[in-house]
């Protein structure tokens, strides 16, 4: 086992009952590993869920930027990160540890990480919103709805994932959700970049 081996079983714990499901014992069964093992990799328990939230943070944020950016331009980007991180609130686990995530914002080591990947996340989106033309401040009150539409449609997708679009559906609904942000109150067209 690696260390990152334990770091993503950890997240599936995670995703699962929340921090107090990151325990040593069954992740060691569930690995088929001993907790000599774990002793290897981490010293604690609390090194393990931080290497977990390392994990979280650059496999479902930087790397999921530096997906996006390879798109030529910013309405192109924002329409593939919104395609993106909608459908993997209903296809995969990431959805399930982000709630997990939010769920347990209040922890120690998962308050500070949730605040920078959240900061980073509006950031990103407030450069996009920037790139097609918005003053700083409407970028950045456009991203929050961006954010905050992302984390409303995890939730759907979560606890009634019958109500989440999917496949074309989903396509229709991240184009209508990027004419939204981007109208600027006078038709369907998006801003000049």
């Amino acid at each position: 086992m690696t260390a990152d081996d334990w770091a993503a079983a950890a997240l599936r714990a995670l995703a699962e009952g929340g921090t107090r499901a990151v325990a040593v014992e069954p992740l060691a069964a569930r690995l088929g590993a001993t907790k000599g093992s774990f002793y290897w990799h981490f010293r604690s328990r609390d090194e393990l869920l931080a290497a977990a939230l390392d994990r979280w943070e650059r496999v479902e944020t930087e790397e999921v930027i530096r997906t996006v950016e390879a798109r030529p331009e910013p309405l192109a980007r924002l329409r593939a990160l919104l395609l993106l991180v909608l459908g993997a609130t209903t296809e995969r686990a990431g959805n399930a540890v982000e709630l997990g995530l939010q769920g347990n914002a209040g922890h120690p080591l998962v308050a500070p990480v949730l605040e920078r990947v959240s900061r980073r996340r509006l950031a990103y989106l407030t450069a996009l919103f920037t790139g097609l033309g918005f003053p700083a401040a409407e970028a950045e009150r456009r991203s929050l709805l961006a954010y905050t539409a992302y984390l409303g449609h995890a939730q759907l997708a979560h606890a009634t994932p019958a109500l989440a679009p999917r496949g074309e559906g989903l396509q229709a609904y991240a184009d209508e959700v990027i004419r939204t942000l981007v109208d600027r109150g006078g038709g369907d067209d998006p801003p000049a970049r």
